[in-house]
């Protein structure tokens, strides 16, 4: 639970904080790249950390995310310019992709699944504490302190988590001769990163048809064919292919694309819609994001009654749908909305997600034994982690291409006095639009149209994801192997 806070405290509080970060370092079209870096380099890195926590245990695969991760915070809350915040998120990231699976793993490992009910409520929990605890952090130090201080209050958490896990957490690691599918690890993590450079830029420092455009794409997907060919021969792939040929592995892991595409779009945005919309501060803007971890581990804590009863898929089918209603109310934001019909919207979507997330994830680690247990941990997180890198990317794209479409044709009336960038938004998000209210109040009609955008997109992600649950067998079975 420590540790999970570490990452969970750090989701949220750096959301609520973007418009400072912004407002300070400016780059509006390159804030997505602090959510989308940060979280390439953590997908990227799990199925690693899941190899390796099967090969020497969870405890140093920990010790070693902890590490990393804190070195990032201290980076991060020194950083100059929006490139090197940029940087130091990535090797956040990194430390990441350790700490949330290996969690997750553990508690694979120390209960059984009649067990796990009530203590996937337990870490669900802690992303409630830390959507109350970060977003009002998080808005307090951007208005009174500064938004560095986002990066370096992971520090003492940091401390005390790793000094538990290291006086704590007993396991015994089975021995025997391994090996690490380094070229693989290679081939991934090139791959995905041109493939989530291709999709964030497009359309902003280069047309979507265009040599850079299709020369990354084009190497992205060469590299991921070399991956799946290297992955097919390796010993012991770091990704295997096993896992795409098991229904409920396959559907597990889809489902987790869409939460973490569902996700990182609405901690992006809500916020943004929030002060950048409404006019609220970033404290304000907190609240109304916190409503979604709360409905989550409320949720969570009640899915594991609800599928002992009738199965993993049909609850998680139930919380999709309720993801579906939640992903529709938040299209229907105007430009005037009540923050309490904001935070509604969200409080429906956590519930469904909390309802989806927990019984996905325990069916997955149910049907392997513990040699295999960090591998498809490790393959879920990474799916939820990549969905949530594509999905930064993506939005950031749609929310980008909004914005230079309407700044390209301004009313006759302020054409002149608008700068030609969609980095135009600063005047709004730092609050310093008092140099025309035409402006100002043209910036936030644009802004809107991004998110509303954004919103419709992540309408059409929930509905997919209820479409993948149904790749799910009803009941599930420890998958057997040849």
């Amino acid at each position: 639970m420590l540790c999970t806070g570490l990452v969970a405290l750090d989701s949220t509080i750096i959301a609520t904080a973007v418009p400072s970060v912004v407002g300070d370092l400016g780059g509006f079209s390159q804030f997505p790249w602090l959510f989308s870096i940060y979280l390439l380099t953590q997908a990227v890195t799990v199925p690693l950390y899941g190899k390796l926590a099967d090969i020497f245990g969870r405890k140093p695969v920990m010790f070693v995310g902890i590490a990393a991760f804190l070195l990032g915070s201290v980076l991060c809350g020194a950083a100059w310019s929006m490139p090197t915040l940029i940087a130091f998120r990535a090797l956040q990231g990194i430390g990441a992709g350790a700490v949330q699976p290996m969690s997750m793993t553990m508690v694979g490992d120390l209960y059984s699944v009649e067990e796990r009910a009530r203590v996937q409520g337990y870490i669900a929990s802690v992303w409630g504490v830390a959507s109350v605890i970060g977003p009002t952090l998080g808005g307090l130090f951007s208005e009174y302190l500064s938004w560095r201080w986002i990066f370096f209050v992971n520090l003492p958490l940091g401390a005390v988590a790793a000094w538990m896990l290291a006086r704590r957490f007993k396991e015994k690691v089975a021995g025997g001769s391994h090996t690490i599918d380094y070229l693989g690890s290679a081939l991934l993590t090139g791959g995905s990163s041109l493939v989530i450079l291709g999709l964030l830029e497009g359309g902003v420092a280069w047309d979507w048809v265009s040599a850079p455009s299709l020369l990354i794409f084009a190497g992205g997907a060469l590299l991921l064919v070399a991956f799946v060919l290297v992955e097919r021969r390796a010993a012991e792939p770091v990704l295997p292919l096993w896992v795409f040929s098991r229904r409920t592995l396959t559907g597990g892991n889809l489902v987790g694309l869409g939460i973490g595409a569902l996700l990182i779009g609405l901690t992006s945005y809500v916020p943004t819609y929030a002060e950048g919309v409404l006019g609220t501060g970033a404290l304000v803007a907190g609240f109304a994001l916190a409503a979604l971890t709360v409905g989550w581990p409320i949720a969570a804590t009640l899915s594991g009654r609800v599928y002992m009863r009738v199965g993993f898929r049909d609850t998680a089918l139930i919380g999709s749908v309720i993801v579906v209603a939640g992903t529709v109310l938040c299209a229907l934001l105007g430009h005037d909305a009540a923050l309490w019909e904001v935070a509604g919207a969200c409080f429906v979507v956590g519930v469904g997600l909390g309802l989806a997330a927990s019984p996905t994830t325990v069916a997955v680690q149910s049907v392997v034994g513990w040699e295999r247990r960090g591998v498809v941990t490790g393959i879920n997180m990474f799916c939820r982690s990549i969905g949530s890198a594509v999905g930064a990317a993506v939005l950031g794209a749609v929310a980008n291409a909004t914005l230079a479409d309407r700044f390209a044709r301004p009313p006759a009336g302020i054409a002149g006095k608008l700068p030609a960038s969609v980095d135009a938004t600063d005047t709004v998000l730092n609050g310093q639009a008092q140099a025309d209210p035409a402006v100002a109040a043209f910036v936030r009609t644009a802004l809107y149209d991004a998110v509303h955008n954004v919103f419709l997109v992540l309408v059409v992600v929930a509905v997919l994801s209820v479409c993948a649950l149904l790749l799910m067998p009803r009941r599930t079975k420890e998958l057997t192997f040849d």
